[in-house]
C-alpha cells in the first residue's frame, strides 16, 4: 500500500478511492455556513502570543523541540536540525488578501526572528499549508539563505514562481527520501497521506500531498500533514516507527469531506492503527475558521477521546519553544 504515487492523465491519485466534493457539496455547505449557530471564529482576542527567540540560541537539552505556530505551521528543532514545517505567516488561507479565512491570533514569531533554518518543508499547496508572501520574504531572508527545500511533486513550480531558488528545492515522491543537514544529519521521507492538492477549482490533483517522517539521531517523528482516515496508517507505523511524536490531522473536519480530513476520531483511530507510541500532537486546528464546527471542538473532543483510551498528548500554547519529553496540555483554548 505503501508506494510511488500514481497519477492518471496529469492527476495524481489517492492510495483509496476518495471523494473531495465538487459544486453540489459546496451548495449545500454554503446553506449549513449561513444557518451555522457555532462559534467558528472567537468572540474574544486571543493572546497575544509572543515567542522568545532567544531561546533558540541553546539547543534543547531533550534534542526535541517545537514552536506551535498555530494550525500545521511549526518549527521543529530535531537532533540539531532546524525544520519549519508549512509555513504561513499570511494574514488569510485565502488567494487574496481582502477575503477568506483570516488568522485567529498574529504569528507568536516574526519572521525576521527565526534562527537559521536548515529545511522548509512543505506538504502540500493548499494555501493553509503554502503561504505566498510568507515563501516569497522566506527566499530572501538569511535565515534561509542556505534552507533545503523539501516538498512533494510538482510544489516545486509553485516556489520557483515565488523567489525561491530552484537549486534549494528538491521534491520527493512518496516512499522516496532525502538525507538533509552537515553538522547533524535528519532522514526525510514522504509517504502517502489520503487528501487531494489544488490552489484553484481547475488545478486540483495536478500536485502530489504528503505526509512526512523525520528521523534524526535519537528522534523520529510523524507529521501527518491533511489527511482522511485510511488502512495505509498501519503500515506506516509499522514500517517507520515507532514514533517519539506523531502529529495528525483533527481540525477543519466535517462528514461531507470526511475521505480528506479525518478529525478527532479519525486521528484516535489513527494513532491505534500506527501503534499508539509516546505522544499524539493534534495539529491542522485553533487559526482558521475551515469548517462548520466551533474552533475549540477539535481539541475538546481528542481530549475526550484521549482520557477514555488512554493517549498521552502533546499540546503547546503557540509560539512557545516546548521540549517534546512527557505529556503537556497547555490549556491556552480554554476561556479566560
Amino acid at each position: 500500500m505503501l508506494s510511488r504515487a500514481k497519477k492518471t492523465g496529469r492527476k495524481f491519485q489517492n492510495t483509496v478511492e476518495t471523494g473531495v466534493g465538487g459544486l453540489g457539496v459546496a451548495l449545500k455547505v454554503l446553506r449549513l455556513y449561513l444557518t451555522n449557530k457555532e462559534e467558528r471564529v472567537p468572540r474574544h482576542r486571543l493572546g497575544p502570543f509572543r515567542t522568545d527567540a532567544t531561546i533558540y540560541d541553546r539547543a534543547p537539552a531533550s534534542g526535541l523541540r517545537i514552536t506551535w505556530m498555530g494550525h500545521s505551521s511549526m518549527l521543529i528543532e530535531i537532533d540539531g536540525v532546524h525544520v519549519l514545517v508549512d509555513p504561513v505567516w499570511d494574514q488569510r488561507a485565502s488567494p487574496v488578501r481582502w477575503a477568506g479565512p483570516k488568522r485567529f491570533f498574529q504569528a507568536p514569531l516574526p519572521l525576521s526572528e527565526l534562527p537559521g533554518i536548515d529545511v522548509v518543508l512543505i506538504s502540500h499547496d493548499h494555501y493553509d499549508h503554502l503561504g505566498k508572501s510568507t515563501v516569497q520574504k522566506l527566499a530572501c531572508m538569511e535565515a534561509g539563505r542556505n534552507a533545503r527545500w523539501i516538498t512533494s511533486l510538482g510544489v516545486g513550480r509553485l516556489l520557483r514562481d515565488f523567489g525561491v531558488d530552484a537549486a534549494q528545492i528538491t521534491e520527493l515522491d512518496w516512499t522516496e527520501s532525502v538525507t538533509v543537514g552537515s553538522d547533524a544529519e535528519l532522514k526525510i521521507t514522504a509517504l502517502p497521506a489520503r487528501h487531494f492538492s489544488g490552489r484553484s477549482l481547475w488545478n486540483r490533483f495536478e500536485t502530489l500531498w504528503s505526509s512526512f517522517v523525520l528521523k534524526g539521531a535519537r528522534h523520529n517523528v510523524y507529521f501527518g500533514a491533511d489527511s482522511g482516515l485510511w488502512d495505509g496508517f498501519a503500515e506506516i507505523g509499522q514500517q517507520y516507527g515507532p514514533f517519539d511524536l506523531t502529529m495528525l490531522d483533527t481540525g477543519a473536519y466535517d462528514e461531507l469531506w470526511k475521505d480528506i480530513h479525518m478529525g478527532p476520531d479519525g486521528a484516535a483511530k489513527a494513532f491505534a492503527a500506527m501503534g499508539a507510541s509516546k505522544l499524539l500532537m493534534p495539529i491542522h486546528w485553533g487559526l482558521f475558521d475551515l469548517a462548520l464546527h466551533s474552533w475549540r471542538q477539535p481539541i475538546e473532543r481528542t481530549i475526550e477521546l484521549a482520557d477514555e483510551f488512554g493517549t498521552r498528548l502533546w499540546i503547546p500554547e503557540p509560539g512557545v519553544p516546548t521540549e517534546v519529553v512527557a505529556e503537556h496540555r497547555s490549556g491556552w483554548w480554554l476561556p479566560k
